[in-house]
């Protein structure tokens, strides 16, 4: 193949530089990536692998083609979230009735597509790393774009971005507040990203015929060490500040119920009354603590609330021996044209009347509902004991006392927006319900409870967990863990928590950094695209039109 001076190689149809052992020798490095990857998040928890854990898959797309490149991301992405999302194929398993054979070809296609934001990922850096030094910034740039487009496209799935493996880090997600978990995730990949130039420069390796020199290795890595250095001061400069107002702020005295109903039981007839007289026992247990709210966790009541009279009157009647206001989770029904059905959260004053009621609003596609269901009405549900649901309004705050609730349903809480648009609907508090149990004792729950602390740091307010059988919590408005409870037992916990309500940078303009990324990488996408190209097909489509 004739290369022209002054061009790069067109890599689209360039001839495989590595022989096979060298192909086995980068998918080694691949899978290796997608493992370190995985082993930087809950239930393995080494946060420090993620500093590092895509420098392999980097060196294996050293001058390979874009094909080869897009698989290699592939095989990284599919190990990834295979090992990070292994749980879906037992809750699908126990407790949607799928037999095995159908529940791990399930996990592997939606593992696949997960998988292909690592793949486009590892393409987009063979065609756009033109420079080194700009390839140096362009690399974090391009994960954080792909990261913020995962977290909406297709009605989004967020769980685990790369900043999340860092939650127990207090002074460095304190950037959260600015740039939201974006930023977090782009500071880890700069590290990924330097400590790969500086090996390139080391070994005397090149990159697509580019040789990294010194100065451009000692460029990057200086660049990290001072980036690093402004997020770590912001973040000791930034706790500081958060005790302060916590020392000046009204508190709120919070119990929080963790049940631990098994969940075959759950939803049959004949354990309905024992749970309920369960929850009232355990919610008893805290009226020496005097709290102002309880908080059970969702769908805690097994039936229609305020429609099984008999049922709601022994609720009602059990929360006024505490005297404090609650708020359980229920499903609800409203009659319009047709029934809707929610999955709600109601609170309940001490005197045993409703005074608010929030509707989720981000509900579990195939668990919550089926998507495209007019068009496909042959897929079912995965999880079983679920209706239909409607999605409730977004940002709505319940008022109680002097401050606002700002709740959230299971999964609602790995969406940054939601939490965003209530604290900046003047929620003093945000809360998170959630069941947990279809997980059992794998690690998804250690997963959910890691990502629900930076909505506490991006808005900072104190943030309240209730779930069925655990991990329920509390976390300050500066991210620290307060308390937590062990995974499926009987747990009560009281905890008084800071009531803020000062907005951050992130709760007025939400992912406005990830959306930079995003801009700038469809930007140099659109330069970067060879001109040739785009004349030869206007060229055919003129002849096309003639």
């Amino acid at each position: 193949m004739k290369i022209k001076s002054g061009h790069r190689p067109d890599i689209w149809h360039s001839k495989p530089i590595f022989n096979f052992q060298f192909s086995i020798f980068n998918f080694i490095l691949a899978v290796s990536s997608g493992l370190l990857l995985t082993g930087a998040f809950p239930k393995t928890g080494i946060a420090g692998f993620a500093w590092f854990a895509i420098v392999p898959l980097l060196l294996a797309l050293k001058n390979v083609s874009l094909k080869d490149g897009f698989r290699l991301g592939f095989v990284t992405g599919l190990v990834h979230y295979l090992t990070l999302t292994y749980w879906l194929a037992y809750t699908m398993k126990t407790y949607g009735g799928l037999p095995l054979y159908v529940s791990v070809p399930v996990l592997f296609l939606f593992s696949a597509y997960l998988a292909l934001y690592v793949a486009v990922f590892s393409t987009g850096i063979i065609r756009l790393f033109s420079k080194p030094v700009a390839g140096f910034t362009l690399i974090p740039v391009l994960w954080v774009s792909l990261e913020y487009v995962r977290s909406f496209l297709f009605s989004g799935f967020p769980w685990e971005l790369m900043g999340y493996s860092q939650f127990n880090n207090l002074y460095l997600i304190q950037i959260s507040d600015i740039l939201g978990v974006y930023g977090v995730s782009f500071l880890i990949i700069l590290s990924n990203s330097s400590i790969f130039l500086i090996f390139l420069c080391l070994t005397g390796k090149e990159w697509q015929g580019m040789t990294i020199s010194k100065r451009v290795a000692a460029i990057s890595a200086f660049t990290f060490v001072f980036v690093f250095s402004v997020v770590w001061s912001y973040g000791k400069y930034r706790v500081s500040s958060v005790d302060e107002m916590i020392s000046d702020a009204p508190s709120a005295r919070v119990t929080i119920v963790q049940g631990n109903i098994d969940q075959a039981k759950k939803w049959d007839p004949e354990f309905r009354m024992e749970t309920i007289q369960k929850y009232i026992d355990l919610s008893f247990s805290a009226r020496k603590d005097n709290p102002d709210l309880v908080v059970w966790p969702e769908t805690a009541t097994p039936f229609y609330f305020l429609y099984n009279v008999k049922l709601t009157e022994m609720v009602l009647k059990g929360m006024q021996k505490t005297g404090a206001g609650f708020l359980i989770g229920s499903p609800s029904f409203m009659h319009k044209n047709h029934t809707e059905y929610y999955n709600s959260v109601y609170l309940i004053n001490p005197d045993g009347t409703i005074s608010g009621q929030y509707d989720k609003t981000h509900l579990v596609p195939f668990g919550e509902y089926v998507p495209l269901k007019k068009w496909l009405p042959f897929l079912g549900k995965i999880v079983e004991h679920v209706g239909d649901f409607t999605q409730g309004k977004e940002g709505n705050t319940i008022p109680f006392d002097n401050y606002s609730l700002g709740l959230q349903i299971c999964y609602e809480i790995i969406f940054p927006n939601l939490s965003r648009m209530m604290a900046k609907n003047n929620a003093g508090l945000l809360i998170n319900i959630t069941n947990d149990a279809w997980y059992g004792n794998t690690s998804a729950p250690y997963q959910h409870f890691s990502m629900t602390i930076f909505r506490a740091v991006e808005n900072k307010r104190s943030l309240i967990r209730s779930a069925n059988t655990g991990i329920s919590g509390f976390a300050d408005p500066a991210g620290r863990v307060i308390s937590t409870t062990p995974l499926f037992e009987d747990a009560v916990m009281t905890c008084s928590v800071p009531v803020l309500n000062q907005k951050t940078f992130y709760t007025c303009f939400g992912d406005l950094f990830a959306m930079i990324c995003l801009v700038i990488t469809l930007l140099v996408s659109v330069f970067q695209f060879p001109i040739s190209k785009i004349s030869e097909w206007l060229r055919r489509r003129k002849i096309f039109l003639k």
